[in-house]
């Protein structure tokens, strides 16, 4: 006996089925980034026009709004860099799983919160909240990315990256984590030295090297003892 065709209107359980497809996603990533990155300029805007309002030069404005000149370029560049680390990866992935677009709008919220963090760092006189919110936001950024490349780990059959060049994004997103939190502890608990802990991310690079370098000799070793023994 034939079973009765499907009601078209009726939705059909698919839970692996894509939100989006890896294109659309990309694209609205790299949308996302970009506004972001534009309303970092909007607080100084807003004084260039208190400025001009005051009959005050341009000299006056640098000087007098260093602190969102300087948070302004910080972030700007903090973003760019996390844009790239995040196009790097998701260039190699062509198809999308509901979890991992739910790890990428965790990705973006971090993304889209970092204009307002920048505004109270420029803004504001440093205090525990804004650490908090400022390095807070970029430490749970990359813990997101993190999330995203274990996941990837897990399902190979969603990108075309290589197991290998995904194992020391995994190392060095790891790294970095790591620095942002120490940062952030550092900042709060020393507040003599509060942002400038953020330099600690310099050693992220020779962190990573030393991880790379231990591999190859654990790989070596190994090696050298299959060949003894064989």
């Amino acid at each position: 006996m034939s079973q009765p065709a499907a009601d078209a209107e009726t939705p059909t359980s698919e839970p692996s089925h894509p939100l989006l497809s890896a294109e659309r996603l990309k694209a609205f990533e790299d949308a996302v980034v970009a506004i972001a990155m534009t309303l970092l300029i909007l607080p100084l805007l807003e004084s260039v026009s208190e400025f001009a309002r005051e009959g005050k030069s341009s000299l006056e404005f640098v000087q007098e709004e260093h602190s969102q000149l300087f948070s302004f370029g910080l972030s700007f560049l903090i973003i760019a860099v996390f844009w790239m680390t995040h196009h790097r990866v998701f260039d190699r992935v062509e198809k999308v799983t509901s979890p991992l677009v739910w790890l990428q709008v965790g990705w973006m919220l971090t993304i889209v919160w970092l204009p307002v963090s920048t505004a109270l760092l420029g803004a504001m006189d440093p205090d525990t909240a804004q650490k908090l919110l400022y390095i807070g936001a970029l430490l749970a950024s990359s813990l997101f990315m993190l999330a995203t490349r274990l996941y990837l780990r897990r399902r190979p059959e969603l990108h075309r990256i290589d197991p290998e060049s995904l194992r020391r994004g995994i190392i060095a997103e790891i790294v970095t984590s790591a620095m942002f939190a120490i940062a952030l502890l550092i900042a709060v608990l020393v507040p003599a030295i509060g942002y400038g802990a953020m330099f600690l991310l310099v050693l992220s690079g020779p962190v990573q090297a030393l991880f790379a370098r231990g591999r190859v000799s654990r790989k070596g070793r190994t090696a050298q003892d299959s060949a003894e023994h064989g």
